[in-house]
């Protein structure tokens, strides 16, 4: 049972020809971090596209609960009036971040280095992530934990009332982890390094910046080493979210897969650090091309074309690419499904820890469905069925996480017999479109009472 409300089972049928556009919501990791600065920030933040899936609105609830001013202008337009760093209140009562591990380990962050305490709780598949990967970081702060067996939620933070600035290397790469310690860091004397051995999406970096933080970011022989001069006064800025690249997969997905298809997905976000998808299909040899090239709000973007590709090839993914295409592999493995040969996956066991087991989930899913996996502690690999080949007909848990569970709606747009889920339910979370949006391109996706 979703820990937002009852499961939904839905089912998708193959499409007719997917065409037009595909509007999809803004940027996730920018709006978390748009609400999160503009919170910590001295002044009115505007925010334009912002993402107003459940994730996101737990954030700004819980920036509410530490005393910013959050308004909803409607339209995606919103307003943070920020209390200033170190400016945090106490909430009154425990921060529900629903199912989102970037709202939570980010919110710890940001609270970590003032002297507050706050209970954090969120959802049945949040409840089963792991914190200590953050907790432990934080500690060094001198903020204390208390949490569940395992270091799980429900926890409660104590934030320390005297910081002292840390260098930590990150041990797994994670965007998470570092922007969690680069948000303690804000409040904390002196400067805070971060060290990473392999680059993650950088728009904490980006953002601080514009807010007016002191930061400097170096390549080196151990790594990238990121350095925050803490105590800053962030200015309020006026953010236009782009369009968020890891929803974008699922139109551009969808089109590769099903026969006739031409959708465009104008104005992507093409950070560097979040483009591996597009890269990898590309060197599948998709039908894949970027159009209008530009730049917004400091963020590479880029009008998608994607039609279908019934030509592609399965390939070894380059392992070194995974931190950039993280929460992408889900919706590849299908893809891969479709094409001619093995796609290999390594050097991926930050799937294991996401919202659900990723890899147990999407090998359970698509041997539901007739495609055969193997899989090991950090790589799987999909035997691809060619463009027709994929026979469907299966259920696939979703394990109450949302890209699984639109990964599969994906799948029966180009299977030959309707793919279901049991709980489509957690999509809200991140794309509360997706049903519309597909629907409006082509696609047949329905909802049924189980």
């Amino acid at each position: 049972m979703s820990g937002h409300g009852t499961p939904i089972p839905m089912t998708s049928r193959r499409a007719s020809p997917l065409k037009g556009e595909a509007h999809v919501p803004g940027d996730k990791s920018i709006s978390h971090r748009s609400l999160i600065l503009g919170a910590m920030a001295v002044g009115e933040t505007k925010i334009s596209g912002l993402l107003e899936g459940e994730d996101v609105l737990d954030t700004a609830k819980a920036m509410q609960a530490f005393g910013a001013e959050v308004v909803n202008h409607g339209g995606g337009e919103w307003s943070v009036f920020g209390v200033g760093v170190g400016g945090f209140a106490e909430p009154e009562n425990v921060i529900d971040c629903g199912n989102s591990g970037t709202g939570v380990r980010l919110i710890m962050g940001a609270m970590a280095t003032s002297p507050i305490t706050a209970t954090f709780t969120g959802d049945a598949s949040l409840n089963k992530r792991p914190m200590a990967r953050v907790t432990d970081p934080l500690a060094l702060f001198g903020a204390q934990s208390v949490g569940r067996e395992g270091g799980r939620l429900p926890m409660i933070i104590v934030g320390a009332a005297e910081p002292v600035p840390v260098r930590y290397e990150v041990p797994v790469p994670s965007a998470q982890v570092k922007s969690a310690v680069l948000l303690a860091g804000l409040n904390a004397p002196g400067q805070t390094v971060v060290i990473e051995r392999e680059a993650t999406r950088d728009h904490s970096e980006r953002m601080l910046a514009g807010f007016g933080a002191e930061i400097t970011v170096e390549d080196t022989e151990e790594g990238r080493v990121i350095t925050l001069t803490g105590q800053p006064e962030l200015k309020p800025q006026v953010i236009a979210v782009p369009r968020d690249p890891s929803s974008a997969a699922f139109p551009v997905c969808a089109a590769l897969i099903t026969p006739g298809s031409d959708v465009l997905v104008p104005g992507i976000g093409l950070n560097p650090t979040r483009a591996g998808l597009f890269y990898t299909l590309q060197d599948m040899g998709a039908d894949l091309t970027f159009e209008n090239p530009r730049t917004e709000g400091g963020e590479p973007v880029a009008d998608l074309r994607a039609k279908y590709s019934p030509e592609m090839k399965g390939i070894e993914v380059p392992p070194e690419r995974a931190a950039s295409m993280i929460d992408e592999y889900p919706v590849l493995s299908v893809v891969a499904s479709f094409a001619t040969g093995t796609t290999m996956m390594a050097g991926v066991k930050e799937l294991r820890v996401k919202e659900s087991d990723r890899i147990d989930a999407m090998a359970k899913g698509l041997r539901a469905n007739g495609v055969t996996v193997e899989e090991g502690e950090d790589w799987w690999s999909v035997e691809g069925c060619g463009p027709e080949g994929v026979k469907g007909g299966g259920t696939a848990e979703s394990f109450l996480d949302h890209r699984i569970a639109m990964s599969f709606m994906v799948m029966g747009m180009g299977a030959q017999n309707p793919v279901s889920v049991d709980d489509g339910s957690p999509i809200a979370t991140s794309f509360p479109i997706f049903e519309r949006l597909m629907g409006d391109l082509g696609a047949h996706i329905t909802r049924s009472n189980g």
